[in-house]
């Protein structure tokens, strides 16, 4: 084997793992936490927590309040906030 296939090989396999932990830490992202619910209709432009129908993102919304975005509150926050909708 050349060493320019060695390299080859090796980068491949190095970008591989990094893909799998990416993705691995993405979907502990989304899974939320233990106390929290997902409250829509609050989010600010750019800071919602996850993708909707409209793109498939963390940090993706275009406009404040959109009713489709959530982020993540304190569980019994949602209710509590002006526009705020729980996310079931």
């Amino acid at each position: 084997m050349s060493e320019k296939n060695s390299k080859s090989i090796a980068s491949a396999a190095i970008a591989g793992v990094l893909a799998v932990g990416m993705m691995a830490s993405a979907g502990n992202a989304v899974a939320g936490k233990p106390g929290f619910e997902k409250c829509q209709g609050i989010a600010k432009a750019g800071m919602n927590d996850c993708g909707t129908s409209k793109h498939s993102c963390a940090g993706q919304s275009t406009v404040d309040g959109d009713p489709e975005e959530w982020v993540y509150v304190p569980t019994g926050t949602c209710d509590k906030i002006v526009g705020g909708k729980v996310k079931s």
